[in-house]
């Protein structure tokens, strides 16, 4: 497992602690609210967790982007 999760948006590196996700039962990582408040924007990829009540479906959100 790598120690960090490279997102290329703001070039941040941002370490990986516990709660910042968890695995699946088929595998997957799933970033968990702490994760994405840590990472300070959303990512509009409809995530299970979005803090910021981003909807994939009507591409809408509580929050201006």
């Amino acid at each position: 497992m790598d120690e960090f999760l490279v997102y290329k948006m703001y070039n941040k590196r941002i370490p990986l602690e516990e709660g910042d996700y968890y695995t699946n039962e088929q595998g997957y990582k799933v970033f968990t609210e702490q994760y994405h408040l840590k990472r300070g924007y959303c990512c509009k990829s409809g995530c299970k967790h979005c803090p910021y009540n981003y909807d994939k479906n009507t591409d809408s959100s509580l929050y201006n982007f």
